[in-house]
């Protein structure tokens, strides 16, 4: 079969937050029961590009690949291979930056859907980028949210995605001016920023709170302090096996006493019920996404299923 080249904006005309939800729901299944492998990231770096490659594997999903992309001080590009799975023959290449930040979004939604109470309804966003505008959509889709408020350092910035994000949720999104005023009262928090020292405190947060936490991927960085672990019940991650690569967020807890790996629970186990998730309406659920190849090659092999069908892309081979 031809070698099938889709740029981003192709992939943008099949992606959605409910194909995303879908596909990544179905990967985390897959992963629960044993039926899907996931390969942690590596990376490797000269003194300018730092390359990150993630392969995983899943032979009901129909798909085999990995994503690469590269980061450097003028930005990053992602790209995510398929392979046959039954021949091994190279299959597609999409562009996939879009794709990245909605299966990102879709595994905080997958998340929520499990673990924030089911009469959830006020959101609390700490950043105003591109993923942050993902975890919305996702966390809209999966719970009957009435108001989002979302904090970032630039009044501005946050304003203007305010307006976007009540626009395209069809839900009140308000700016507010800090991050405390985001988290405080909430049902569902979000952190999506690139901050290296905390941003939530566990003392913001209100009693029976699901909090996704996204924005780190790297052991020198997290987004919150000892006390949001203190106070959590339960802790997830979309893959222990990379979180003890990757996971700053669970390092000054972990120093502390406060946590031990034994206390966090892969979200795949929980999800097919091998686990049990929140227990009472007062839980303080925990959900770290640290972003998983098998994501990233579910949603694809959807996108270029549709691709085919519909003739869009371009043979490269």
């Amino acid at each position: 079969m031809p070698v099938l080249y889709l740029t981003e904006n192709e992939v943008g005309r099949f992606l959605t937050m409910d194909l995303a939800l879908d596909a990544v729901a179905a990967a985390f299944r897959k992963l629960g029961v044993d039926e899907a492998e996931n390969v942690p990231r590596r990376r490797c770096q000269t003194d300018r590009i730092m390359l990150h490659v993630l392969p995983a594997a899943a032979k009901t999903l129909g798909a085999i690949g990995f994503k690469a992309y590269t980061t450097s001080k003028s930005g990053a590009t992602f790209y995510i291979t398929l392979f046959d799975p039954k021949t091994g023959a190279l299959d597609a290449i999409l562009e996939a930056d879009l794709l990245g930040q909605f299966r990102t979004g879709a595994a905080s939604g997958v998340a929520t859907k499990k673990l924030a109470r089911a009469d959830a309804t006020t959101v609390g966003c700490i950043g105003t980028g591109k993923q942050a505008r993902t975890q919305i959509l996702a966390v809209c889709k999966v719970r009957p949210v009435k108001t989002v408020a979302v904090y970032g350092r630039d009044s501005d910035r946050r304003a203007a995605f305010a307006t976007q994000l009540s626009t395209e949720t069809g839900v009140e999104v308000v700016p507010v001016d800090t991050a405390e005023a985001a988290v405080r009262g909430r049902d569902i928090v979000i952190t999506a920023t690139t901050s290296r020292e905390p941003v939530l405190y566990g003392a913001w947060l209100a009693e029976g709170t699901h909090v996704n936490l996204i924005g780190s991927n790297f052991l020198s960085k997290s987004e919150t302090d000892v006390e949001v672990f203190r106070r959590a019940t339960l802790v997830t991650v979309d893959s222990k096996d990379q979180a003890r690569l990757e996971a700053g967020d669970f390092n000054p807890p972990m120093n502390q006493g406060v946590l031990t790996w034994s206390d966090v629970y892969d979200l795949s186990p929980v999800l097919v019920g091998k686990y049990p998730g929140r227990s009472t309406p007062q839980d303080i659920t925990i959900f770290k996404s640290l972003g998983l190849g098998i994501q990233d090659i579910a949603v694809a092999a959807r996108i270029v299923e549709l691709a085919r069908q519909h003739g869009v892309g371009r043979e490269i081979l």
